[in-house]
């Protein structure tokens, strides 16, 4: 029975542990985040009660869906409630939410490696998985609600990401061109599901936010009409292709060419998701989560590719290729680890809070906390699920001066300065700062320093009198 059951779920639970793995080790997001994940605290914890949610006073530069938020939501608010019962600290929230996000991604990966298995064989579905197990970045993606993620498991389109078109356009023009469908019943099927998906997301979206609008349409308009998306900063046509794809393919990266070489099979399946990769090179402003849909079919190349040269092993020039291999396999391996370990000190604000929490308290609890969280903090790391329950108050007003802070009766600063007059800084915390080779073992260090400190406010007495780490 055991035995059964991991020759059917083991690759998916392979997978489902590091995923989770990255989740726990990293609980935290970022601002690319924020509007999906501020969206399902709202839902999970204010409910029906649309004024105090997070959107209305931080809408951020262009609308997005509350689509995706709802369906996470859903999903995880049995466990969620159960958290809510027990009055354990939101961040269990936020760790079962990018869960039930990842499970959601992971189950279509799964129905891939399936087609996988039956198309190319066992084999070429586990090189698969191994490549996917040993890559970075799509696995500690999976459960981040950026919406190039929740494209990847529902609605793509016309709901959460315009710009995937640019691979669906080359996949259906494929499709026509081989015959493999009609035009007249993929202009009906897209028509109808074009329309079905716009009126959904308008419903809904008219409500959440309090007036008529289309987001993904709002998004398109400003991404692409007014390019206002390079805002953002820009980076050359060709970083996708020396930069992105390397980083997040590792060893799949050149093995993915070679694949294509050795079985005609992939060409139909690789061509579209590299025209996207190209296509998508037009636009200036480049982050290598907008191409990570495209990942998994450049490792069923790189799949392909490895089972044949580990099927030629016994003969000599592939003798030799299946070693390059192995030695690359464990040199992505090494890359993944020290990738993670940047990732893990990538979230200098949501460990500042959370060490906050742990030694802040006051004698006197009959008084609040106030912490000021200021821009930098609250796109490093700081979410509504970093936020504990009384005596904690917490503000995001922005626009205060640091001279205007010793006007104030803030209890705690959580700060990117680290000298604010009326404050004394309390403790700080590192960010990751860059990859340095020494000559000695390890080879590579990671260089991190100072970027959140925590300030007191120094008319508390009380708050003046604990022994804290201090900034020096």
């Amino acid at each position: 029975m055991a035995s059964k059951f991991l020759q059917l779920y083991g690759y998916d639970l392979l997978l489902v542990s590091i995923a989770a793995f990255y989740v726990l080790m990293v609980p935290y997001t970022k601002v690319e985040e924020s509007f999906n994940i501020q969206a399902m605290h709202d839902i999970l914890y204010h409910r029906h009660h649309l004024d105090n949610y997070d959107h209305l006073e931080f809408p951020g530069v262009v609308p997005r869906t509350f689509i995706g938020a709802f369906l996470v939501s859903i999903f995880s608010s049995p466990i969620v409630l159960a958290v809510q019962l027990l009055h354990l600290p939101k961040i269990y929230s936020l760790i079962i939410v990018r869960l039930a996000l990842g499970c959601i991604i992971l189950s279509t990966l799964r129905f891939l490696r399936i087609q996988v298995r039956n198309k190319f064989g066992h084999q070429v579905e586990a090189f698969f998985v191994i490549f996917t197990a040993i890559q970075f970045h799509l696995l500690f993606y999976c459960s981040r609600a950026l919406p190039n993620i929740l494209a990847m498991g529902v609605f793509a389109t016309t709901i959460f990401r315009c710009d995937i078109v640019l691979l669906l356009c080359p996949l259906g023009l494929e499709l026509l061109l081989t015959k493999s469908i009609s035009f007249w019943r993929a202009f009906k099927c897209c028509t109808v599901t074009t329309l079905l998906c716009i009126g959904l997301t308008v419903l809904v979206d008219s409500i959440m936010w309090k007036r008529f609008l289309w987001p993904e349409f709002e998004v398109f308009w400003f991404n692409s009409v007014l390019n206002r998306s390079s805002e953002w900063g820009t980076h050359s046509i060709h970083w996708y292709f020396t930069s992105a794809l390397p980083r997040s393919l590792l060893t799949a990266y050149p093995l993915f060419m070679l694949g294509v070489l050795l079985d005609r099979r992939l060409l139909p399946l690789v061509l579209p998701a590299l025209s996207f990769v190209v296509l998508y090179s037009k636009l200036p402003h480049k982050e290598l989560r907008f191409i990570i849909s495209s990942v998994p079919i450049f490792n069923l190349s790189a799949a392909v590719a490895a089972s044949r040269i580990y099927n030629n092993r016994k003969k000599s020039f592939w003798k030799f290729l299946n070693l390059v291999i192995l030695g690359l396999l464990l040199i992505s391996l090494g890359c993944t680890i020290i990738t993670f370990m940047a990732s893990y000190e990538n979230y200098p604000s949501g460990r500042a809070l959370k060490e906050l929490h742990q030694i802040g308290h006051l004698a006197n609890k009959s008084n609040e906390l106030w912490v000021h969280i200021d821009p930098f903090s609250a796109m490093n790391g700081i979410s509504l699920f970093c936020e504990n329950e009384w005596p904690w108050r917490y503000s995001k007003e922005e626009e205060i001066t640091l001279e205007e802070f010793g006007q104030r009766n803030f209890t705690y600063l959580i700060n990117e300065h680290r000298t604010i007059d009326g404050y004394k800084c309390l403790f700080y915390v590192n960010d990751f700062s860059r990859l340095r080779r020494q000559s000695g073992f390890p080879p590579i260090i990671l260089d991190k320093e100072p970027k959140v400190y925590i300030h007191g406010n120094i008319k508390n007495e009380e708050l003046m009198l604990k022994p804290w780490p201090g900034c020096s």
